[in-house]
């Protein structure tokens, strides 16, 4: 099966790349981690108005364009190339794709018009007290007495800082389920440092917040929602590696040692060549994922999971080989490289590392045989 873009949707990579490449290059990226939202809010309302990718793979039938997986999917892998702050993955393809894998049929009427136009930002918190994706671990309760409430503490909540739609995974009697909170500004928010500045994180506090349940009380309802997060990270994953790789490439091509370009040398072009073969494995899982998850295919989480470990794990070694082939500007802050480096740490954590993905993949793996 090819995972190569069709015409149309080569179209929307260009004009997504183009825009991003006029407006997001390393000083303005910069300018914008230094703005109070910490992204640059008029290239985000430039993206949803102009090219509509806030709707993307929302259904037409709640305010979206009603694209597939794989259209949201490229869009990320721009976001993941150009290395832009903006409330995509977060509010877009995390929170706003769980809205929808709840079957919630009011809440997706009611919440995701807003989301696929821009105006208003959502955001999921789903890690339990160790930043890690365990439902059954995660430190906030939800009390139901003549209407849900939500107490307890959750953390490393993505782009939840500026998100006036909250969604938040609490434990019940029956198990964890998914909550809509109906009262965003009672919720203490807290800013949490981060490697990657690109990525906000907040810490979330409730102290009896009004909620509501969204979707059926089945924890395995919230299986959809991990796969749909894991696959929108390994895009971003994947789209990084490839930036990595031809900022490399540039590099070795002008810097020159003993006279010649360094991209001349034996040595260094076998690790270039391990550079791209790591970024277009990356890109396949990634594609792979989502095409997947975009038609419901039965191993769609089985794929998720492994797009995310091929992803984290090319993505860092892409990372390291482009700080150790810039040398010594890789690691100054007007370089880009270092930017690359820090969001393969960050990415490789966020909801589970590849060694805890493989783990999960014990069960499913030795159950096929």
């Amino acid at each position: 099966m090819s995972f190569e873009p069709d015409e149309d949707q080569r179209e929307l990579v260009s004009l997504v790349r183009g825009i991003l490449g006029q407006r997001a290059d390393g000083p303005a990226t910069r300018r914008a981690l230094a703005r109070p939202e910490r992204y640059d809010v008029d290239l985000w309302r430039l993206l949803c108005e102009d090219v509509g990718i806030a709707g993307m793979a929302i259904p037409e039938e709640f305010g979206g364009a009603g694209f597939t997986l794989r259209e949201a999917q490229l869009v990320l892998e721009e976001i993941g190339y150009s290395l832009t702050p903006s409330p995509y993955l977060g509010s877009v393809a995390i929170a706003a794709q769980a809205i929808l894998a709840s079957g919630d049929e009011e809440a997706c009427a009611r919440l995701l018009p807003a989301i696929a136009d821009g105006s208003s930002n959502a955001a999921l918190a789903w890690a339990d007290p160790s930043g890690r994706f365990a439902p059954a671990q995660v430190d906030v309760h939800a009390q139901e007495d003549a209407g849900w409430t939500l107490s307890g503490t959750s953390g490393f909540v993505l782009d939840g800082a500026i998100a006036d739609v909250l969604l938040v995974i609490a434990q019940t009697d029956a198990g964890p389920r998914l909550f809509e909170v109906a009262e965003p500004g009672a919720v203490a928010r807290a800013d949490v440092p981060t490697m990657d500045q690109t990525l906000r994180l907040v810490t979330l506090r409730f102290d009896a917040v009004p909620a509501r349940a969204l979707g059926p009380a089945d924890p395995a309802a919230l299986e959809p929602i991990r796969a749909l997060a894991l696959s929108a990270i390994a895009a971003v994953q994947a789209g990084t590696a490839a930036r990595a790789l031809d900022m490399t490439v540039a590099y070795a091509r002008q810097r020159e040692q003993f006279g010649r370009p360094i991209g001349s040398f034996q040595a260094v072009k076998h690790r270039l060549a391990d550079m791209h073969v790591q970024t277009e494995i990356a890109r396949t899982a990634s594609r792979a994922a989502s095409a997947a998850l975009a038609a419901g295919d039965a191993d769609r989480f089985a794929l998720s999971a492994t797009a995310k470990v091929v992803c984290s794990e090319a993505l860092q070694h892409v990372a390291a080989e482009t700080i150790q082939l810039h040398g010594g500007i890789a690691i100054t802050w007007e370089h880009d490289a270092h930017l690359i480096f820090k969001r393969a740490h960050a990415l490789g954590e966020l909801f589970g590392t590849a060694r805890e993905e493989r783990h999960r993949a014990e069960s499913w793996a030795l159950a096929r045989h």
